[in-house]
């Protein structure tokens, strides 16, 4: 690959994820502190990007791939999502910001998976290349919240804008790209988006127990993205934003360990020590404070590399081990679709309801509302520890796919 195109490509990547990471794990303390939303409508809006996530694959598989120039669409795609943040920002009817986020979040969802194709499209070596172009959006994530966090801007309609303004910069850097052009031979039929063709993998109970603790655990996560920001703001902990780019800097070093622990411990207890993490993290969430036990939210955050890390990307592992080659690209579909559409989509409004349920006169216990995600991780760690079994699979494979 030529240096142009990988700096090009790298460009694309931070600013994919400076959009998203202005707003997404802002947007709560925004909606309760200048647009008075209850949890329910908080949740709400949280649940217009999993809804859009569901739509998505069939957006970019079965029209978008075959039809169009992935980088034109991704460029008009970003066009419109910044017109559409533009009317967000404008409203001030919590009501009617859902209608906006769910416009947005239809346009925004579909470029994850475009700006991943784009690059994937110019490269000799993904599991070479790929891995250093990705990683701009995790340093984009880390630099955006922590200007938002440096200006104190969380609970500020400036998380839009500042979404909006790298949005349109995306959108016209997009048509510079190299060209990638549709594919129409390619087969991408409403069964393989959908992941039908996987289902014959749930015939393995270990995948079943699997794959409903994936979608469970959802609903944990769901409560992170949704309820930290602010729980944590309500601790007295300062300058929140900049504290929780810990948990991307995590994120990393515990990308780069999952091969060494995959090959030394297996597939079912890394994804044990992912669900013990998750617990472990609620507590935290729940009984620490700023004042006295500052150390437990520290701990509550850094603890993100290893919830994710080790239940979300050793399950993709698990996953493409388990499916083979014929059915690799259905098994992933249908897992995504699965926990970050249908999963996350029930973890958002069961988190605001929850946080509902524990506010009285405006003010909420966030220890009551954080036991509830870890009582559902604990659940879903006696479901798993019980009923899931083991099968080895090739050191090599994992190792591939986690460099990818």
């Amino acid at each position: 690959m030529k240096t142009s195109v990988r700096l090009q490509l790298m460009a694309m990547m931070f600013l994919q994820f400076f959009v998203w990471g202005a707003w997404y794990g802002q947007m709560s303390k925004y909606l309760f502190t200048q647009l008075g939303a209850t949890g329910v409508q908080v949740g709400s809006a949280y649940a217009a990007f999993s809804i859009a996530m569901i739509i998505s694959p069939f957006f970019v598989g079965m029209i978008a791939d075959r039809y169009f120039a992935a980088q034109k669409v991704l460029g008009v795609l970003n066009l419109a999502g910044a017109a559409m943040l533009f009317l967000l920002t404008q409203s001030t009817n919590v009501d009617t910001f859902f209608w906006y986020i769910l416009a947005y979040c239809l346009t925004f969802a579909p470029t994850l998976a475009l700006t991943s194709s784009i690059a994937m499209q110019q490269m000799v070596s993904s599991e070479k290349e790929f891995p250093a172009i990705r990683v701009m959006g995790t340093i984009a994530w880390i630099a955006v919240t922590n200007l938002v966090g440096y200006y104190a801007l969380g609970d500020n309609v400036a998380i839009f804008e500042i979404a909006m303004y790298a949005a349109l910069v995306l959108g016209v850097f997009a048509f510079f790209l190299p060209n990638t052009p549709p594919k129409p031979a390619r087969s991408t039929s409403f069964a393989d988006i959908v992941g039908l063709d996987a289902f014959k993998l749930f015939k393995d109970r270990s995948f079943t127990i699997f794959f409903i603790s994936s979608v469970l655990i959802c609903i944990p996560l769901s409560f992170y993205y949704a309820m930290a920001n602010p729980s944590l703001t309500d601790s007295g902990m300062t300058n929140v934003e900049n504290k929780m780019s810990l948990g991307q800097i995590s994120e990393v070093v515990f990308m780069l360990l999952i091969p060494l622990a995959y090959s030394r411990w297996g597939v079912k207890w890394m994804l044990i020590v992912g669900l013990l993490a998750w617990i472990a993290r609620f507590i935290g969430f729940g009984y620490g404070d700023a004042a006295s036990s500052e150390w437990l939210l520290y701990l509550a955050i850094v603890l993100h590399g290893v919830c994710y890390d080790f239940f979300f990307v050793t399950g993709q592992i698990y996953t493409d081990n388990k499916a083979g080659a014929k059915i690799k690209s259905s098994a992933q579909g249908l897992i995504s679709i699965a926990t970050y559409g249908i999963g996350m989509g029930i973890g958002s409004w069961v988190a605001g309801v929850v946080a509902d349920l524990y506010t009285v006169d405006g003010v909420k216990d966030w220890t009551s509302i954080w036991m509830v995600p870890a009582g559902i991780a604990a659940v879903v760690l006696v479901l798993f520890v019980v009923f899931f079994v083991d099968n080895k699979t090739k050191a090599s494979t994992v190792e591939e796919i986690a460099t990818a």
